[in-house]
């Protein structure tokens, strides 16, 4: 499944470079030359910038003052990490919208080292206010969310990914489910997957007491699906499998049941720095994000029934 969602973003934003007259999409080398044929039809839309991430950004948010609607794309460290002063003074303090498209996500590109990996580019727009960040976890919620994205004037994060879940769970009656889904019904906890990490949580959670919502969607956090969720627990305890820096939305957690006791646990990528560099599979392991992992972690949070 390795590139399928990034192919689906080139494919899609091919298709709405002509027929939306104001998209212009900026590359900083990744992924470029697949957009040569589009740069070919609108050369002044599709404009490569090389490894300059800073004056990416700023491009955008000049041709996002300009009325222009511009979709950015490159590596997760590269498109936030890097430039995250621009993203916080042309984009949030000039009151503009872009798209940002990552691909990479935490370790994805493990064999080219720290430097292609971002597991804490979730938390770090997150400091930042009105951005809706997407987690995709098919490749067909990839699409309409940025289908949905082109067509609005807001601040979106689309994190792509190599992981794919065998089925689109954001995916509703053929439209875009927003918010939280309940994938499974228990009393004993609720266990809230992100993105790409679904059928990894689900594998882990047969035949516990859980509730598992499934989120594509992290920002703005679904309080409404959770505070409904947690109704039917006498002691609510919640768990997070996020597939970037772990403990990244407790604070939405504390913040949405701040006035019940609550128990939460955050499963993610952990702080630790992993210095061999190894495969996406082994780095899972590593941070207990694959099934195994998981059931591990979940039973010694809410026991075996």
């Amino acid at each position: 499944m390795a590139g399928i969602m990034r192919e689906r973003f080139v494919e899609v934003s091919i298709q709405l470079l002509d027929t939306h007259e104001r998209l212009a999409v900026l590359t900083a080398d990744l992924t470029s030359a697949l957009f040569d044929g589009a740069r070919e039809r609108h050369p002044d839309r599709v404009l490569n910038f090389g490894i300059r991430e800073q004056l990416l950004i700023s491009a955008a948010g000049g041709l996002a003052l300009a009325g222009m609607r511009p979709i950015v794309h490159s590596f997760a460290p590269f498109l936030v990490e890097r430039p995250f002063e621009q993203i916080k003074l042309d984009l949030n303090h000039q009151a503009v919208g872009a798209v940002l498209v990552s691909a990479g996500a935490s370790y994805d590109i493990s064999s080219s080292g720290r430097t292609h990996q971002s597991p804490g580019d979730v938390a770090l727009l997150s400091t930042l206010p009105d951005w809706t960040i997407d987690v995709p976890g098919h490749a067909d919620e990839a699409e309409a969310q940025l289908r949905e994205a082109a067509d609005s004037d807001e601040l979106v994060y689309l994190r792509l990914s190599n992981q794919s879940n065998a089925h689109a769970h954001g995916i509703v009656d053929g439209r875009l489910h927003r918010g939280f889904r309940t994938l499974r019904q228990g009393t004993a906890a609720v266990v809230i997957a992100v993105g790409p990490l679904a059928d990894a949580v689900l594998t882990a959670t047969e035949g516990l007491d859980v509730t598992v919502l499934y989120a594509a969607t992290v920002r703005p956090f679904d309080s409404v699906a959770l505070r409904a969720a947690v109704a039917a627990q006498r002691e609510p305890a919640v768990v997070l499998v996020e597939p970037y820096l772990a403990g990244t939305s407790v604070p939405m957690v504390a913040e949405t049941l701040g006035d019940l006791s609550h128990r939460v646990l955050g499963l993610g990528v952990g702080r630790e720095e992993l210095r061999n560099y190894g495969s996406p599979r082994q780095h899972a392991i590593a941070h207990g994000l694959d099934s195994a992992g998981l059931r591990r972690a979940l039973i010694g949070f809410v026991g075996e029934k």
